[in-house]
């Protein structure tokens, strides 16, 4: 359980970072894949701006906090419902996360190589009070508890993605911020949903 709450705190704290930053990414791995194209040929002539610098900057901890406990769920949800969205997100934030790096390199800008600066992670350190954490089985508890956090995390995300989509000049960057609002406020309902059933 000590490992499974270490997993949530970076979780939380990616939730956090979601609500402080202006940088979001889509759990679209599709639209990852055609916006790393786009940006293969056009980076270096497209316009960007300091707004596209911060989408993938703040994004790509972002992704990463949520692809450690998206990996733990694929190992320990008791549901198989939550364990395929975990994979989902696992599949298509990896692929983001690719794409993201590739515009920073493009633009001569710094890569995040971790989650450990992240703005919220002391003030997460206690998960006690988490919804469903000291009630019912292990796997139960931790269903609920991603399920949960992700929501948060997603809803950060979309309210993120909706200024990169106004202040953003990069068309792939702005085009990925399109696609979050989409997919995951979609994924907020089927989260809302399983957590329902927990």
């Amino acid at each position: 359980m000590r490992k499974t709450r270490k997993t949530l705190v970076v979780m939380a704290a990616s939730a956090a970072l979601a609500v402080t930053l202006t940088a979001c990414g889509s759990d679209d791995g599709n639209s990852s894949e055609s916006s790393g194209a786009a940006a293969d040929s056009a980076g270096k002539t497209e316009d960007h701006n300091a707004q596209d610098v911060t989408f993938a900057q703040g994004m790509i901890p972002h992704h990463k906090g949520a692809l450690e406990m998206a990996e733990e769920a694929t190992d320990q949800a008791s549901s198989a419902e939550v364990k395929s969205l975990a994979a989902s997100i696992e599949k298509a934030q990896t692929a983001e996360i690719k794409t993201m790096s590739g515009w920073l390199k493009t633009w001569g800008e710094d890569v995040p190589t971790s989650t450990e600066s992240m703005p919220g992670m002391e003030s997460m350190e206690s998960m006690e009070a988490m919804p469903g954490m000291n009630h019912g089985s292990a796997a139960e508890d931790f269903d609920k508890a991603f399920l949960a956090m992700m929501i948060e995390h997603h809803k950060g995300a979309v309210k993120m993605a909706t200024t990169e989509k106004a202040k953003g000049a990069y068309g792939p960057a702005t085009a990925m911020a399109d696609d979050v609002i989409r997919t995951q406020n979609a994924e907020i309902t089927e989260m809302t949903k399983l957590l329902g059933k927990s």
